[in-house]
């Protein structure tokens, strides 16, 4: 194991594919309802454990790339498994689509301005530290806020899947993100 690999811990991301795998297994269908996200993450994370030897990249953005990568094929995995499908590329493919857009919505919601590629590296380290703060928000506010603002669903879309009334889901957000801007002026990750 290298030095720069050593510096990049698994566990570090716990929080971060746990957002990712609650985003996705909520979009889900099937797989939803026979898999929870903490065991998915365990799952990623004894997998990356176990191949950590086979990481080969030098920045955290490539750690978390390779994580994503193996949530996704895990994921697929339980698609293939509880669907009862074969091997699909498209599938694969969309799922890996889906969990790479997710992500860049993590990235993008602490600090959208961020162009640079040192700002875009510091975008991922506070993705990493927003995962952390969403899993400090009450259940109800932290699916909604994910579902709305990483999952890309729309307002409607968050009420039937939390079975709520939109004005309800609506106050979720309200107070979910202001929770989460609380939280993350705390942590030194906002501007004001």
């Amino acid at each position: 194991m290298t030095q720069t690999s050593a510096t990049f811990q698994v566990e570090d991301y716990r929080s971060y594919l746990a957002v990712l795998a609650r985003v996705q297994l909520a979009k889900a269908g099937i797989v939803r309802r026979k898999l929870d996200a903490s065991d998915l993450v365990q799952d990623v994370l004894l997998q990356a454990h176990a191949a950590r030897s086979q990481f080969r990249g030098t920045s955290a953005g490539e750690f978390a790339a390779w994580l994503r990568r193996i949530l996704t094929n895990t994921l697929v995995d339980a698609q293939r498994r509880y669907g009862r499908q074969k091997r699909d590329a498209a599938l694969e493919a969309s799922c890996h689509a889906a969990i790479e857009d997710s992500a860049s919505k993590m990235t993008e919601l602490p600090a959208r301005d961020q162009t640079s590629p040192s700002g875009y590296a510091a975008a991922r380290e506070r993705a990493v530290m927003l995962a952390a703060a969403l899993n400090e928000l009450p259940e109800d506010q932290r699916t909604a806020v994910e579902l709305r603002y990483i999952g890309d669903c729309s307002l409607e879309e968050v009420a039937a899947f939390m079975d709520r009334t939109t004005p309800s889901v609506a106050g979720l957000l309200r107070r979910g993100l202001e929770d989460l801007r609380g939280r993350l002026a705390q942590s030194g990750l906002t501007r004001g």
